[in-house]
């Protein structure tokens, strides 16, 4: 083989090494820049979800609504960029990462579920079929007190590992 076809293939080498560097160091990027947007949408669904609770209450049964389906929304968006972080980038990730994803997963699941049974109460107190409400009322509470374990599991990761979470 002479030598330029030698410095060609070493040439060629160094491209494809370039080109993996930037695809894991993009596939990495995207996955730090959504980090954040799915905490974030997160923290907006909680809270929405927490005034849905407390209109409800105060039988603001529209507004109760439109809060529990801001929620849904947020909660799903979240849900969804995790699930394709998880389907595009897994070999990406280290193990913490992985962890945390799939922890994150559970817990809107779980939210998801609750914001459905809250919205079911908020139709059965509409309609004054209380008793049904109400069921359907702690069903949601159950499945948020569920949610909370797995959140509080997320925060604990974050926590343990600094460097991986800014």
């Amino acid at each position: 083989m002479s030598k330029y076809s030698k410095l060609i293939i070493f040439i060629l080498v160094l491209v494809l090494i370039s080109a993996a560097i930037v695809v894991i160091d993009s596939s990495v990027d995207n996955i730090n820049k959504s980090i954040p947007e799915i905490s974030d949408a997160i923290v907006k669904g909680d809270s929405e979800y927490n005034e849905a609770v407390d209109l409800v209450n105060d039988k603001y049964f529209q507004d109760s609504m439109e809060k529990a389906v801001s929620a849904d929304n947020n909660y799903n968006s979240s849900l969804n960029k995790l699930l394709d972080i998880q389907d595009k980038y897994s070999s990406d990730v280290n193990a913490v990462q992985k962890e945390y994803i799939s922890t994150v997963i559970q817990e809107l699941e779980l939210k998801i579920q609750a914001v459905g049974k809250l919205k079911d109460s908020i139709e059965c107190f509409k309609v004054e079929s209380n008793y049904t409400g109400t069921n359907y009322a702690s069903e949601a509470n159950d499945l948020i007190y569920e949610a909370t374990q797995y959140q509080n599991q997320r925060d604990e990761i974050v926590s343990d590992n600094p460097n991986l979470f800014n």
